[in-house]
């Protein structure tokens, strides 16, 4: 039978935690002790599963004599760098090898991806579309250098995160109910995290028939790698003078149409704003949006206490007053603000409560680690309770790939027994950077060996 037709005692230890998120209350409330043995069994049952499917994580294990997962710093030798998913030669994409693309891909993957057609296709997108086409939904994301990371999903995984967004995302503070006017100031179309999340947001939070995006125009990654590549030409002095023109030209004529679509898309926001709506974008648009609301009158705390409003990033290179958040707030009036630690590689982005804190669902196995990403930090190098870590982590969500992965983030690990706000710890404070500036390489202990694996792999 189904797995959510099982009775508890039948499903695996992972399903079961997995499963927990239906009820987060009672999700985000339990204690790591108690946990720890759910979590430790479904590792090791994944591990067990994984190493048979993904020769890297076999040969990961080897290496590091790791036969089962018995403790949590079992995990640290298993996990991939982030910078993984972008190990390809650089040549495959120039040259457009997306044959030997898929052999790259394959190395990362749970289902064999080599028998995927390319045959007539002429950039990253078309390559996309074609693993889509073929029931391997992958998410790409372009870095700073411009190269391209490549994840691997099943249809599956994309449920899952989708059921986990429909339960955290607005947790504690409100929950999905299908019944909110949606407005995502984005494109509705893209082979990327923030379009996927669009789409799971739009899913349970949206009213039939009420979800607009600011542009229906694709997200396509070869524009932004190629211009994320540029940036990178520019600041090490090797674009030339015609580039530089053209790019900035070109930049300019998409700037002031975006800035006419969203003028005219917030019209569209005000008309709703006394009705819940749910609304995302990033700062400087929300900067945008009161700019234009108070040409047209409306004042501040005009939108439906219900109304759902996010609000992140987007604020480099862009000029903001400095108060710009508390702008926002006051404009948006006493709605419901949540918010989430995620990125591209989680299933399972950890919510923020009301104390500040980020939250980890019971699917995902938080290992904080030291700098070089090589060892376990525990309570017991902390100060205070507190202790700067690298975020990795093992997310039990993935059946297309493997959920073991070192970030590249900083953070701050509370290993108090109890949040501020009163539910179980540990917690991440809110205050989350990165150990390296954009465009420089981070140096992670494992990270060497795993990329010369992945080469000796395709280039046999």
């Amino acid at each position: 039978m189904p797995d959510d037709e099982k009775e508890p005692d039948q499903m695996d230890h992972r399903t079961q935690l997995l499963d927990l998120v239906v009820d987060p209350e009672t999700a985000y409330n339990q204690t790591a002790g108690d946990l720890a043995p759910a979590r430790l069994q479904a590792a090791d049952e994944l591990f067990q599963e994984r190493r048979q499917q993904i020769p890297l994580l076999a040969k990961r294990a080897e290496d590091a004599g790791i036969d089962r997962i018995d403790d949590f710093s079992d995990l640290v030798p298993l996990l991939f760098a982030h910078t993984v998913y972008k190990s390809y030669p650089q040549s495959f994409y120039d040259k457009g090898r997306w044959d030997r693309m898929l052999q790259w891909l394959d190395t990362l993957s749970v289902e064999d991806v080599t028998d995927v057609d390319v045959e007539g296709v002429t950039d990253v997108d078309a390559w996309l579309e074609r693993l889509w086409d073929a029931g391997h939904a992958v998410i790409a994301t372009s870095g700073s250098s411009g190269k391209c990371s490549f994840l691997n999903h099943t249809m599956g995984d994309r449920a899952r995160k989708t059921r986990h967004f429909k339960y955290s995302s607005g947790w504690p503070f409100a929950q999905a109910d299908g019944d909110h006017t949606y407005f995502w100031l984005g494109p509705s179309a893209g082979r990327t995290s923030a379009v996927e999340a669009f789409l799971a947001n739009a899913e349970n939070w949206g009213r039939p028939g009420e979800v607009f995006a600011l542009s229906d125009e694709p997200l396509l990654i070869s524009e932004i790698s190629e211009l994320a590549a540029f940036r990178t030409r520019m600041a090490n002095g090797t674009a030339t003078p015609d580039e530089i023109a053209g790019v900035q030209q070109r930049s300019q004529a998409k700037s002031e149409r975006m800035q006419v679509d969203l003028a005219k898309f917030t019209e569209k926001i005000l008309e709703y704003r006394d009705r819940p709506i749910f609304l995302s974008g990033m700062w400087g648009q929300h900067m945008m949006i009161i700019e234009r609301a108070r040409e047209l009158g409306v004042r501040d705390g005009e939108f439906h206490p219900a109304s759902v409003i996010g609000a992140g990033g987007g604020v480099k290179g862009v000029s903001l007053p400095p108060d710009y958040k508390e702008q926002v707030d006051r404009f948006y009036g006493d709605v419901v603000r949540p918010a989430v630690y995620g990125m591209t590689e989680l299933a399972q982005p950890l919510p923020r409560c009301e104390a500040g804190r980020y939250h980890a669902a019971p699917g995902l196995v938080m290992l904080p680690l030291d700098e070089s990403g090589e060892r376990l930090l525990t309570g017991a190098d902390a100060s205070d309770g507190l202790v700067e870590a690298r975020f990795g982590f093992l997310d039990l969500a993935y059946d297309g790939r493997w959920g073991g992965l070192i970030t590249g983030d900083r953070v701050t690990v509370d290993f108090a027994e109890r949040c501020a706000c009163g539910r179980a710890g540990p917690t991440l404070l809110d205050d989350i950077g990165r150990f390296v500036r954009p465009g420089e390489d981070d140096h992670i202990g494992c990270a060497g060996t795993i990329d010369a694996y992945i080469r000796g792999a395709v280039e046999a």
